[in-house]
């Protein structure tokens, strides 16, 4: 009996691996399955099974295929087509992201004339239709390609010949068509200026298509892109023991700062600190010292205390005069408008208001960069700062740059990697609300940190603040501050002050990073 119990367990072991072993061999792939439901003559309906055969969920498929001379498609339905001559492609509904391990789907069309054959070339994500990881007799794959030349409107590329016999190339941009050429180049017309897009590359003969060549990405000219107080660290003139610009940017090399605060100085009037004047003050003394020694300001708007002017200045209008007052007292190439206190930030009605004034501004100033400064929660704008950057793009504000403030926001002991977090966040909402690429939203990104320790206790080593620099200058943002060059000393153990940063550093090390902006 032990002989015979030993044995059975032996056949079924054996039939396990062999059921096991025939099952992975039948779930090796994914198929596209052709029929033809109809053919009345003049016109056909051809049917699409896709079948994921493998163990893994499809995240999206794509069937494509060539149709003879003559033929075309004229109607689809169940999935997104597209076509460039006689090759057509098929992508899955937004409604059906995904395909499930072992499922099917389906799609139709229609097409003319009727007495029609087989499509031909049918490809599945790249990979024959009828199942495998190639398709055999189609051409290698193409070289990565290379931008060659850019325009207002075009994107020009070429790419290393495929291997094997080649009829030709198509270029996609996603799964889209762009182009098809005979030669190893092509250029993509049609395109708005400062737009960025990613093409890759595929060969073609007869029996099939190539799998698809590396990516390239390329930005079409005629971006605008902000120029006004690229790295600016925060200078008060009217708190902290302000230090001499002058002496500052001869011991950094800092070029520009962004001069707190312009506020109301009663009703829709901008003066510093909403009390000493636009000229003959220690402000504009100040500013022509910075000037005199080959630098400028942006000055900034708001900030977190006192009376600003956004709730004070009852229409846009009014508004967009208050910032055109200071525009035309120092001829100036950027305005950075603050906007943290509830009065501004977390009311819609201000920061509507704010928005259109700075639209106006845009409009009166061709060239001039404005900039917004707002807080953030550690993984991004918060509901009031999406909001701001959604209505940004409703209203046609034609902001320059975003600048979001992670301080004070629980940072936490890595204060770098939230920074990072912070921003990724932003340049998300960015993304989201103007449509651009990853590399258009970092540019019109800021970063406005605070040195040493926050009012949290958070801390900001010149070690973290150097990795944070370098980071934004690898993303291409467009701006970097920090709250201030007022508190760019050093007071081990002094807690958060108006005149030190309350860690051990030298003197300005916070601005000499940022000057490497």
């Amino acid at each position: 009996m032990r002989f015979i119990r030993l044995c059975v367990a032996a056949l079924l072991a054996a039939a396990a691996v062999l059921v096991v072993t025939t099952g992975s061999a039948l779930a090796a792939s994914a198929t596209a399955t052709f029929t033809k439901p109809q053919d009345w003559g003049s016109g056909f309906e051809g049917k699409y099974t896709i079948t994921n055969g493998t163990s893994s969920t499809l995240n999206g498929w794509t069937v494509a295929f060539d149709l003879p001379a003559g033929y075309s498609v004229t109607t689809a339905w169940d999935a997104v087509m597209t076509k460039s001559g006689q090759h057509y492609t098929f992508t899955n509904p937004s409604w059906a992201p995904t395909l499930g391990a072992g499922a099917s789907t389906s799609f139709g069309f229609n097409g003319s004339p009727g007495n029609f054959g087989t499509p031909l070339n049918c490809t599945l994500n790249g990979a024959s239709c009828s199942g495998g990881t190639t398709n055999p007799g189609a051409p290698g794959a193409p070289g990565t390609p290379t931008v060659t030349a850019t325009t207002n409107t075009s994107i020009s590329l070429s790419w290393p010949a495929s291997s094997g016999t080649v009829t030709g190339y198509r270029v996609y941009e996603g799964s889209t068509v762009r182009a098809t050429v005979t030669g190893t180049s092509a250029t993509i017309g049609s395109l708005s200026a400062c737009t960025t897009h990613t093409y890759t590359v595929k060969a073609y003969n007869s029996v099939g298509e190539s799998a698809a060549s590396g990516s390239v990405t390329g930005t079409t000219t005629g971006c605008t892109q902000p120029t006004g107080g690229k790295g600016a660290p925060y200078l008060y003139m009217g708190w902290g023991d302000p230090p001499n610009p002058t002496t500052v940017m001869n011991a950094t090399g800092v070029k520009w700062f962004t001069m707190a605060f312009i506020l109301s100085s009663g009703g829709c009037n901008a003066a510093w600190d909403g009390q000493r004047p636009l000229q003959g003050s220690a402000d504009a003394t100040a500013i022509s010292q910075i000037r005199a020694a080959g630098g400028d300001i942006v000055p900034s708007f708001g900030g977190w205390s006192g009376n600003k002017l956004g709730p004070n200045c009852s229409t846009p209008q009014a508004l967009a005069d208050a910032y055109q007052q200071v525009i035309n007292a120092y001829s100036l190439k950027a305005i950075d408008i603050d906007i943290e206190n509830s009065d501004e930030f977390e009311n819609e009605a201000v920061q509507d208001r704010i928005l259109n004034a700075l639209k106006i501004v845009k409009q009166n100033n061709p060239g001039i960069t404005t900039i917004v400064t707002f807080g953030t929660s550690t993984t991004g704008p918060t509901y009031y700062g999406t909001r701001l950057i959604n209505q940004a793009a409703a209203l046609g504000a034609n902001i320059d740059v975003f600048t979001i403030m992670p301080f004070d926001f629980g940072g936490g002991a890595d204060m770098y990697q939230s920074t990072v977090n912070a921003s990724e966040g932003l340049k998300n909402a960015l993304k989201t609300a103007f449509g651009w690429s990853d590399a258009t939203a970092y540019a019109h990104m800021g970063i406005s940190g605070m040195n040493g320790l926050s009012d949290q206790q958070e801390t900001t080593t010149p070690a973290t603040w150097t990795q944070i620099r370098d980071w934004a200058k690898s993303k291409g943002l467009a701006r970097l501050a920090f709250w201030s060059v007022n508190r760019d000393r050093p007071c081990p153990g002094g807690g958060v002050n108006a005149s030190c940063s309350g860690i051990a550093q030298t003197d300005w090390q916070f601005t000499s990073i940022t000057a490497g902006f």
